[in-house]
């Protein structure tokens, strides 16, 4: 093929300068002439193969052909089209790990435009998995059985090949034989060759009975326990679907195995997502999710950030952590909080603090402010609630904090000392002994 690559020449600025342009298809070259040599394949294998090409290809391919299956989260790479311009959409990865699949459809952004549509792929994923399994739940135990029948059956019609072939291998060995055997050894130039002949023969028969050697000793002999094994398998198909030892790429193929296409638009008011789900055999299937919120309507709540704000100067990420918790908020993507979460709600937000509480010599806890009064909760509870102690606390349900001196200040001094040298916690100014509580 000559001229694939077609050369213009244009006169710039009193210069002759030449440019290659893009490569024309075969057929549009100049000089095309099929089947002009003996090829390694046919023309029919040629095309195929460079089909097969620009579907593995990861650049924009005109066709907008399936890519092979990668080990990207997004398990709906390819199958994908916008139901508004009919483009193919296109899967981004985002995140810390940058595993977090966001299909999206460009639209006319390449030319100055806006995108058309795009989502997170989570939710969308999961969903759609609920539809595959839905649809081949049942098929589950049928194909656990085929594979029971094709294990224990092993490599037969490979076997019987090459069984019918050293068969015939042997055939031609007895008659090169034959052949050498009949000639006359005087005639060393036919003697020669047909002795080279009859061994090349017999090589051929060594290296057959060698094959078929092998495949008997990896026959695959299917137990009981793996037989039960792959029966479970298929029982409970839905179950090792969810399990994280099912791969990626297993489940790609999987959908790309059952589904031709989904098409995809959003509603007027894009809040919901409609799929059209094309089935392999002409069947279809219509289902609405809500659409992923964006990352800005999963912030952290403005109350929630306002307690860390308070609580990081003194408190640890496990603490703020319980009390978010108790007080019944969450994160942005409805989770409950822990050490980490805090931790990085505090550096999204740039608020200063620390993963556990820093000790603080003018403030303890109330464990402690009882520990080291040498009296229980209770106690110190009432001390607070009849004003003679002062606590503070950072947020509802947070932890008490107490000065360390003011165990010591008057009267709390005093009425603490009484109740251990008497058993009976007496306020002052009380009288007539209503105000007498005895230590539980």
């Amino acid at each position: 093929m000559w001229g694939r690559r077609p050369v213009t020449a244009r006169l710039v600025e009193g210069r002759l300068e030449k440019r290659q342009g893009a490569m024309r298809r075969a057929e549009e070259c100049r000089v095309f002439i099929r089947d002009h040599h003996v090829g390694y394949i046919d023309w029919a294998t040629f095309e195929e193969n460079q089909r097969m090409i620009r579907r593995n290809s990861v650049n924009w391919q005109g066709d907008e052909s399936m890519a092979a299956i990668r080990a990207g989260q997004g398990l709906l790479a390819g199958l994908l089209r916008c139901g508004h311009c009919g483009r193919k959409l296109h899967v981004r990865y985002w995140g810390g790990r940058g595993t977090n699949a966001r299909y999206l459809c460009k639209g006319d952004y390449d030319d100055g435009g806006q995108y058309c549509i795009g989502f997170g792929g989570a939710s969308v994923d999961r969903r759609l998995g609920q539809e595959l399994l839905k649809a081949i739940s049942h098929l589950g135990v049928e194909a656990s059985l085929k594979a029971i029948e094709e294990l224990s059956a092993g490599d037969v019609a490979q076997r019987v090949a090459l069984s019918s072939k050293l068969k015939q291998l042997e055939y031609e060995a007895r008659k090169a034989f034959e052949q050498y055997d009949t000639v006359d050894a005087r005639n060393r130039l036919a003697a020669g060759e047909l002795e080279r002949r009859w061994n090349e023969k017999l090589e051929e028969v060594e290296t057959a009975k060698q094959r078929l050697s092998t495949l008997n000793g990896n026959r695959y002999s299917l137990s009981s326990e793996d037989e039960a094994h792959l029966r479970y398998m298929g029982e409970h198909f839905d179950e090792l679907w969810q399990s994280d030892r099912c791969p990626s790429e297993l489940k790609k193929m999987i959908f790309r195995t059952v589904m031709e296409e989904i098409i995809v638009r959003a509603d007027a008011e894009k809040k919901l997502l409609q799929f059209t789900i094309h089935w392999k055999g002409g069947n279809h299937t219509q289902i609405e999710i809500d659409r992923p919120r964006p990352a800005t309507e999963m912030a952290t709540s403005m109350e929630a950030l306002d307690i860390i704000r308070r609580m990081a100067i003194r408190s640890g990420d496990d603490q703020i952590a319980s009390v978010l918790n108790r007080l019944g908020y969450s994160t942005g993507k409805e989770k409950r909080w822990n050490q980490i979460r805090v931790a990085t709600a505090r550096r999204n937000h740039s608020i200063p603090g620390q993963k556990r509480a820093a000790p603080d010599p003018e403030r303890i806890s109330l464990s402690e402010a009882a520990r080291l009064s040498g009296v229980s909760h209770h106690t110190i509870e009432r001390l607070v609630e009849a004003g003679l102690l002062k606590r503070e606390q950072a947020a509802p349900r947070a932890p008490w904090e107490i000065r360390r001196a003011d165990l010591d200040r008057e009267p709390v001094r005093s009425i603490i000392e009484r109740l251990l040298r008497t058993g009976k916690l007496v306020f002052q100014g009380d009288c007539d002994g209503r105000s007498v509580y005895h230590v539980q």
